[in-house]
C-alpha cells in the first residue's frame, strides 16, 4: 500500500508558528508536485528538468539567500525544513536539492564576493541555474582534501584546470560547479583553491553518468577537467582558502543531511502504519501481533529522536556566524549526521520487515527508501569518519 496521508507529526515543539507554516506548505508542494514523478525517476533514472525552475518559482531556492540576490532570506531551520518535505516525498530530488542549495548556493553566499553572486546567485535561486559542488575524486573519498589529485595553474586572468571529480551529485545536469583543486603543490590542503566552473566551458565534460543503488533519478556522475580555463574572477575566495569554503559549510551541510533522513523516516513509518493496519494475515491486521506492534513502536522513538536532535542542533548551528571555527559546534553536527544514519536505516530495516516480500520488490516505495538510505551512512562522511571526528574533539578536549 501507498498512503499519502501523514500519520506522524510534521513538526516538533521547538519550532515557532512561521516555521510551521513554512514545513506545511512544503510539504504539501512537494506531496502534490514532486511524489508524482518519484516511480518514474527511479525506474528510468529519469530527471524532470522542471523541477528546478519549480522550486525557484516556490521560493524554495536561496531560502537564507539575502533579498538583494532574489533569495527568502530566513533561517537554517527553515531551508532545513524545505529539504525534509521535499525529501519525505521525492528522496532523489531531496538529495539534488540539498547539493543545489547547500553544498553549491550556501557556499557560494558564505565565500564568494559580491561580483561573483551578482553574476550567478539569481539563476540559482530562480532553478534556471543548476548548481553542483566537486570535490571527490576517484583516488580521494573520505581523504578528499589531502589525496586530490585536480591542479589549477594560474595563467595571466585564467586558471588552467585539470583532474577529475566523481560521485558529483546533480554533475551531469549542472550548469555551475564549485570546484576545488590545487594551485601550491607543495602546501597540502592549505594549497587548495575553490572555483566556480561553468560546464559551458572548453574543457569540461562529464565523463560517465554513474548508476546508483538509490536516490537513482538523482544524476550522480564523473567530470572531467582537460585544459579547463577558468576565470580568475570565479575564484570564490582567496587562493590557498578552499579548505576553509569547505569548511565553512560543513557543519550546514549535515544538518541539512538530518533534515533530509528525517523526512525519509517520517515517510517510513507512515506507509509501515498504513500497510500494518490494512494487511491482514491469520484473521487479523498484523498490526495487532505483538511483534510488529513493537517494530512499529521502535520506529517511532527512532524518528521522534531523530526530529528533536536535528532540531536542537540546527538551532544551534544556525545561530553561529558562518565561518566561526567552533569545536563544539563541528563535534555536535558529526554527532547528528551520525545519529541521523544510524537511526534511519533502522527505522528503514524495521519498514521493509514489515512489509514482508512486497518490501524485497524493487518497484514498491518502502524498497526505494530502504535502498535511498544507506547513502546517508555514506555521504557527507562516513560513520567512520563522524566517529572519528566526535572521538578526536572530546579526547582533545578532555586533555587540556
Amino acid at each position: 500500500m501507498s498512503s499519502t496521508t501523514p500519520t506522524t507529526p510534521l513538526a516538533g515543539g521547538l519550532l515557532t508558528s512561521d516555521h510551521r507554516d513554512i514545513l506545511a506548505a512544503a510539504d504539501e508542494y512537494a506531496r502534490n508536485v514532486l511524489f508524482p514523478f518519484q516511480q518514474r525517476m527511479d525506474d528510468e533514472e529519469w530527471w524532470p528538468s522542471e523541477v528546478f525552475p519549480s522550486l525557484g518559482a516556490q521560493g524554495y531556492l536561496g531560502v537564507q539567500a539575502p533579498e538583494a540576490y532574489g533569495g527568502a532570506g530566513l533561517d537554517l531551520l527553515s531551508e532545513g525544513m524545505v529539504g525534509q518535505a521535499i525529501s519525505r516525498w521525492n528522496p532523489a530530488v531531496g538529495l539534488s536539492y540539498l547539493a543545489h542549495e547547500n553544498l553549491c548556493l550556501g557556499n557560494l553566499l558564505a565565500n564568494a564576493d559580491d561580483a561573483l553572486l551578482q553574476r550567478f546567485a539569481p539563476g540559482l535561486i530562480d532553478g534556471s541555474l543548476v548548481g553542483a559542488l566537486g570535490l571527490t575524486e576517484p583516488g580521494a573519498g573520505s581523504d578528499a582534501l589531502g589525496g586530490m589529485r585536480t591542479t589549477a595553474v594560474r595563467d595571466g586572468d585564467e586558471y588552467v584546470l585539470n583532474g577529475t571529480k566523481i560521485y558529483i551529485t546533480n554533475g551531469p545536469i549542472a550548469d555551475v560547479v564549485l570546484v576545488y583543486a590545487k594551485t601550491d603543490l607543495a602546501a597540502g590542503p592549505r594549497g587548495i583553491t575553490a572555483f566556480l566552473v561553468e560546464t559551458t566551458t572548453p574543457g569540461f565534460s562529464v565523463a560517465q553518468k554513474l548508476i546508483k543503488m538509490g536516490l537513482r533519478g538523482s544524476p550522480t556522475g564523473e567530470l572531467l577537467f582537460e585544459d579547463c580555463r577558468v576565470p580568475a574572477a570565479n575564484r570564490v575566495g582567496e587562493e590557498g582558502s578552499g579548505v576553509a569554503v569547505v569548511m565553512n559549510g560543513l557543519d550546514r551541510e549535515r544538518v541539512c543531511l538530518a533534515f533530509s533522513c528525517l523526512g525519509l523516516a517520517e515517510r517510513a513509518i507512515d506507509l509501515t502504519i498504513a500497510y500494518a493496519q490494512d494487511r491482514e494475515q491469520f484473521g487479523s491486521a498484523i498490526g495487532s501481533f505483538q511483534m510488529v506492534a513493537a517494530m512499529i513502536a521502535e520506529m517511532y522513538a527512532d524518528v521522534e529522536s531523530l526530529r528533536s536532535m536535528t532540531l536542537d542542533v540546527a538551532t544551534e548551528v544556525g545561530n553561529t556566524a558562518f565561518g566561526v571555527a567552533h569545536q563544539h559546534i563541528a563535534t555536535r553536527s558529526a554527532a547528528l549526521a551520525l545519529v541521523a544514519g544510524n537511526n534511519l536505516m533502522r527505522i528503514l530495516d524495521k519498514a521493509v520487515q514489515v512489509h514482508g516480500g512486497m518490501g524485497f520488490m524493487w518497484e514498491t516505495e518502502v524498497n526505494r527508501l530502504y535502498r535511498a538510505g544507506k547513502l546517508y551512512e555514506i555521504g557527507a562522511g562516513t560513520n567512520e569518519v563522524r566517529k572519528s571526528i566526535i572521538a578526536s574533539n572530546l579526547l582533545a578536549t578532555r586533555a587540556r
